[in-house]
């Protein structure tokens, strides 16, 4: 039986040498990470699947960051993908507002600790892989009619559960 491919992280900046600093800083977490420089980019990357984060940028041309992160949330393939947006701007309350209105997970002003990067990534990336596993599970267990317990001899979820995307953390 073929393995899947772990999902990646998926880093979004304009800035080339930006890009190559959250990459360095991510580096030691042993996690694939791809990148893109264009909102667009971002968006076909994450359209393609297997993405577990984004760290996306705010201000860039062309396609914002507010705009990457507005149109996931609207599609049921990418509405569940943790999003932390990095700033340059500075403190922005307004900034900051818009992005936890969109549903983002984090939002982070740049210079950004390596070791506060990893941290907030790691988790977000194994919850976010925690999440993806429970709704497989669930799925299955939909598919299978309901069927009590599996081989492992666990619960099932309870089929009670709603069939929609479960919020981002604030």
């Amino acid at each position: 039986m073929p393995t899947a491919a772990r999902p990646r992280i998926l880093v979004v900046d304009d800035r080339e040498d930006t890009l190559f600093a959250m990459e360095s800083a991510l580096a030691p977490l042993g996690y694939p990470v791809d990148r893109a420089n264009t909102g667009d980019d971002a968006l076909k990357a994450v359209l393609r699947g297997g993405v577990a984060v984004v760290l996306l940028d705010v201000l860039m041309p062309d396609v914002s960051g507010f705009e990457v992160a507005h149109y996931m949330a609207r599609l049921e393939q990418t509405q569940s993908i943790p999003i932390m947006m990095i700033t340059g701007a500075g403190q922005d309350p307004a900034l900051a507002l818009m992005a936890f209105e969109l549903g983002v997970a984090d939002y982070v002003v740049k210079p950004v600790e390596p070791w506060v990067l990893r941290t907030k990534v790691r988790y977000l990336y194994e919850t976010s892989l925690h999440l993806h596993a429970l709704r497989e599970r669930l799925r299955t267990y939909e598919a299978d009619g309901g069927e009590e317990g599996d081989e492992e001899g666990t619960t099932p979820p309870s089929p009670d559960l709603p069939d929609q995307a479960l919020p981002r953390p604030a």
